[in-house]
């Protein structure tokens, strides 16, 4: 049996939000993705085209609209799926040392399962955290931030005691009025455009 073939009223509650044209169904793609996604932890092959009938397209168009989203996984994820910011900012700030240690002490790849099946680890593109570089996302839920290796192990050491840490931030991340981004500990950090300066010389 395919996921959604007794999920028919949560099936037509996703179409009737948008347009009824080919067009419009194709745009249900997306939580149709996040209703897989979010009871079975990946989406598989089998999924992909179920959705791509249920919206009139194709298992390949499915995935590709997948890949460009790191919330998505194709493969099994662990209960802490680990998602490493790897763009600029925290690789300045030691984000390719955490992604190793994180590797190491896990003993895991990405696409990996752990051998205890509790983690599963990402690198991923921006988190929008930049001024709390680096950072470590846990699952869809938030943000450890200013991940030393230290606090590393100590968050490891908590989830494999069972214990979820709690977040540094929950996502989205809280930004203040001033375009400032704010800790959980109501500290801003970062910089906005009202704090650039002038290179001098004339314009």
């Amino acid at each position: 049996m395919n996921y959604f073939d007794d999920k028919q009223p949560l099936v037509a509650d996703i179409f009737v939000r948008y347009p009824s044209t080919p067009q419009g169904k194709r745009s249900a793609l997306m939580p149709l993705l996040r209703e897989v996604q979010n009871a079975h932890g990946h989406v598989s092959d089998g999924h992909m085209a179920e959705i791509a009938a249920l919206i009139g397209s194709t298992a390949t168009e499915v995935r590709s609209v997948m890949s460009f989203y790191s919330t998505y996984s194709t493969v099994p994820t662990g209960k802490y799926h680990l998602q490493v910011c790897s763009t600029l900012m925290c690789s300045l700030a030691g984000a390719d040392e955490l992604w190793d240690e994180l590797v190491e002490q896990l003993d895991v790849q990405p696409g990996e399962l752990s051998p205890d099946r509790m983690f599963s680890v990402q690198k991923v593109e921006c988190l929008g955290s930049c001024g709390t570089a680096p950072v470590v996302q846990l699952n869809d839920s938030g943000y450890y931030e200013n991940v030393t290796r230290r606090k590393c192990h100590e968050l490891i050491a908590l989830m494999r005691s069972g214990i979820t840490p709690r977040l540094d931030n929950p996502v989205p991340v809280t930004v203040n009025a001033s375009g400032l981004q704010v800790t959980a500990a109501g500290e801003t950090v970062g910089a906005n455009s009202g704090s650039l300066h002038s290179l001098g010389g004339s314009s």
